[in-house]
């Protein structure tokens, strides 16, 4: 068929659909003019991280009188070579987020990929190989999917660039890490991950951009990135949907 003729019935197709099933938001339902997309209200409700920003792993500032570098880059510069996150993880990110985590909600890799894009488009652009933050096979078992694999495969399918799915295993189950301090999340992380069959010889003077869905503290991101960094990568930048901002930081120059 001439594709231009497919191209046209594949929109009259859309439009009819729509008429019958019309489009909702993808977290409240409120009708909208296009599949895949928020209302007006839910979309004013995200918070997209912009600068100031350390320019090391992203934390956001309040003010840039910070400096470049947020005084734990300072003190202890990470292993991956930059970070950056779409969103701030509150409430709005949140009803993005936790449906798509928990509750098969996988059409919303898609939108928040795209948001990724937008925010990760320097890193985006120096990554060779795209490669998500593995679940443990049993986690991902009982989750069906991996997260932060759907972001990954979407993020290439974006850019171009080659997905890596299998660069990273999780060999071990790890706790909770949210409550922990550093040196406990470092001990909890420790053996915790290890390099695909194959691995060395595909990363070998690359550079590796890691994919997840929320970094908190970070230390996740780390274990991965010091590995892949000993495995032969060049280098490592991470990039996620959402960042949990530290509010020692955030507060470091208002004294809130």
């Amino acid at each position: 068929m001439n594709p231009v003729v497919s191209g046209a019935l594949a929109r009259l197709g859309t439009r009819l659909l729509d008429a019958v099933l019309p489009p909702h938001c993808l977290t409240c339902e409120a009708e909208v003019g296009q599949q895949g997309t928020l209302c007006g209200a839910c979309f004013s409700g995200l918070s997209f991280l912009t600068a100031p920003l350390c320019e090391h792993c992203g934390v956001p500032f309040r003010q840039a009188a910070m400096g470049p570098l947020c005084p734990a880059c300072r003190a202890r510069p990470p292993a991956f070579a930059a970070a950056r996150a779409a969103l701030r993880y509150d409430a709005g990110a949140q009803r993005l987020l936790l449906p798509f985590k928990y509750a098969d909600r996988t059409e919303l890799a898609g939108p928040l990929a795209r948001h990724m894009a937008r925010a990760g488009a320097a890193l985006l652009d120096r990554a060779e190989l795209i490669a998500p933050v593995p679940l443990h096979w049993r986690r991902q078992l009982a989750r069906r999917y991996n997260q932060a694999g759907l972001l990954a495969a979407r993020l290439a399918r974006l850019s171009g660039k080659p997905y890596a799915p299998r660069l990273l295993r999780r060999i071990r189950r790890t706790v909770p890490l949210g409550e922990l301090g550093a040196a406990e999340r470092e001990a909890a992380l420790e053996g915790a991950f290890a390099l695909g069959r194959g691995t060395p010889a595909r990363i070998a003077g690359r550079r590796v951009l890691l994919v997840d869905d929320v970094l908190t503290s970070g230390a996740t991101t780390e274990a991965c990135a010091r590995l892949l960094l000993a495995g032969g990568a060049a280098a490592v930048e991470v990039l996620a949907a959402a960042r949990v901002p530290d509010p020692r930081i955030e507060n470091a120059i208002t004294g809130a």
